[in-house]
């Protein structure tokens, strides 16, 4: 298998608010960039929706290092709390589960590729993971209404 690195992040302004995501594919020396936003999002959708897009962008199964600043989704995979959520119907033991629709896309996709989680500290010195928030915010800037309106 294919050992592909990937660097994502989200960002939202306001929770909900618009948001914007950021994602780094490192397979070799080649890279690749994806980014994307909505208008009316949370920071943990667009985060979520970072990894899952790099995710679904690699045409054959991978062993996949993500690196994200985002503790809720490296807890979910690495602490087994999507495999509770799942056994439990999509709910965590105190009720409902937010964004279920994304966490059943993620637990898909970690049934085609061998994915490992690590966190690193947001808006620190990674290199990457700044580069995927930059790209993140200025996905979510797009959807401002002061940035677009001219008033």
């Amino acid at each position: 298998m294919k050992r592909v690195t990937v660097y994502t992040d989200g960002a939202c302004s306001g929770n909900p608010g618009p948001g914007g995501w950021g994602a780094i594919l490192r397979y070799g020396n080649r890279e690749r960039e994806l980014s994307g936003g909505e208008p009316e999002t949370t920071n943990n959708r667009m985060e979520l929706t970072a990894v899952i897009s790099a995710l679904e962008i690699l045409k054959e199964p991978c062993l996949v290092d993500v690196y994200t600043d985002s503790r809720y989704i490296s807890d979910a995979v690495e602490k087994g709390w999507l495999k509770d959520w799942k056994a439990r119907g999509w709910r965590r033991k105190d009720g409902a589960l937010k964004n279920p629709e994304l966490w059943q896309r993620l637990e898909k996709l970690l049934t085609v590729h061998r994915v490992c989680f690590i966190w690193v500290k947001g808006h620190a010195e990674n290199e990457y993971n700044n580069r995927c928030d930059a790209m993140a915010v200025e996905e979510s800037r797009k959807f401002r209404i002061s940035d677009v309106c001219d008033a």
